[in-house]
């Protein structure tokens, strides 16, 4: 890290860049930093997540040329945890993130999605494709795994984690480590924090409604993907015991304009075990002509 970088980590906490916006009427909080062409990085589904919670290592580098924005999903960290019964919870999530860059003037960003965040991210490129530069899908839902049994590793904890006898922290740490393929990155301090947020009385509330079991109204995305014409791309760990890389080689063939980055020791949380290797790579991509 530069020293440059080092002054910005140290001036961009999670109090000094969080903000808050109603969205048709439902509140949306995100955490935002830098100038320059807007940068959208959604997270994922995992009990405890949030946009400072997945990307807070990574925001100091990407703020220096870019106005970056974390943005909580429905259910998650501070936004809204209640969804509209006629609505599913990835439409419902990119509604009020197009509606959000309708607030703050933003007319088209790239996006960074990992996990949810990136089916999130195709989900905006399919049904707003003029809002959406180049996207950045880092083991993204909403592919087809046909290597792997199902549930995933990874998916079974994930959904298990609030059964009987419910939340704990070995729960916890024993899901971070699915996400890790080097568990020494595990801090006590990272379990803390996760299982507090997840354990929060509304965000525990939406877990058991919604993310128990997988929504059968949820569109199946792998089957659209050849619509979708933007710059993009792949980032996966090869050790992702989640969501296997062997199935972005489905998206790599299937989307119009895509190439893939496999990296090797690493799991599901790129951005967070390999996070200069990936805000190279994700620079570079946004930097290309």
């Amino acid at each position: 890290m530069t020293v440059s970088e080092k002054i910005a980590a140290e001036e961009l906490t999670e109090s000094s860049t969080s903000r808050f916006a109603e969205v048709d009427g439902e509140t949306v909080h995100y955490h935002e930093a830098g100038s320059g062409p807007a940068l959208i990085m959604l997270h994922g589904a995992g009990p405890g997540a949030s946009g400072w919670s997945n990307f807070k290592q990574n925001i100091a580098y990407f703020a220096e040329s870019y106005r970056v924005l974390l943005i909580d999903h429905p259910g998650f960290g501070k936004t809204t945890k209640t969804i509209p019964e006629d609505e599913v919870r990835s439409g419902f999530g990119a509604r009020l993130i197009v509606g959000l860059m309708d607030q703050l003037g933003i007319d088209q960003a790239d996006f960074i999605g990992n996990s949810w965040g990136g089916r999130t991210s195709m989900g905006i490129a399919l049904k707003w494709p003029e809002r959406v530069r180049r996207m950045v899908l880092m083991g993204p839902g909403g592919g087809l795994n046909l290597f792997h049994a199902q549930p995933t590793e990874g998916m079974k904890q994930l959904h298990e984690f609030f059964s009987p006898p419910g939340p704990s922290r070995e729960r916890m740490e024993n899901l971070i480590r699915t996400f890790l393929f080097d568990s020494s990155a595990i801090t006590p301090e990272l379990i803390d924090e996760r299982l507090a947020s997840a354990t929060e009385a509304e965000t525990a509330e939406f877990y058991k409604k919604h993310l128990v079991e997988p929504d059968p109204r949820e569109p199946q995305l792998w089957r659209e993907l050849e619509k979708i014409g933007h710059k993009t791309l792949l980032i996966w760990g090869r050790d992702d015991r989640t969501v296997p890389f062997e199935g972005g080689l489905i998206m790599l063939r299937r989307l119009q304009d895509a190439r893939m980055h496999i990296i090797s020791r690493c799991g599901h949380w790129v951005q967070m075990e390999k996070a200069d290797e990936f805000n190279a790579l994700v620079h570079n991509f946004l930097s290309q002509d």
